[in-house]
């Protein structure tokens, strides 16, 4: 499975921004996905997942509320809608593909990557 992410930019505080992610194979919809981030000098942390059905979400207390994860599974597609972004959310932005229907916060229980999409808020 190959994935594709796009939709990062530059966005000034408190704008929103929309990451899609495109997956190469229908597999993918029968796993669940899910949305990491890294920004510079810091490790790769949890944002947001859902499950294979899109019926169950999980988000990380920083962005609860804020974020929304949702999955298209006719186009093999994950979207990530970010509203009142601040610069503590600027990192690069990565989708991937859980090892099994239900994903979980763990970058260890993903298996396939995206190459990433840069977000940068400004202040």
């Amino acid at each position: 499975v190959q994935l594709q992410a796009c939709g990062g930019g530059l966005v000034q505080a408190g704008g929103s921004l929309r990451l899609s992610c495109a997956a190469s194979r229908r597999t993918a919809s029968n796993n669940g996905m899910g949305w990491f981030r890294q920004a510079p000098g810091k490790e790769r942390e949890f944002v947001a997942a859902i499950n294979w059905t899109g019926g169950t979400t999980y988000y990380s207390d920083s962005v609860k509320g804020r974020f929304t994860i949702s999955r298209d599974n006719a186009k093999n597609m994950v979207y990530l809608q970010m509203n009142s972004l601040t610069p503590e959310d600027t990192a690069v932005y990565y989708c991937a593909v859980s090892l099994g229907p239900y994903p979980g916060r763990d970058t260890g229980r993903y298996r396939y990557w995206g190459q990433g999409t840069l977000v940068t808020v400004s202040s």
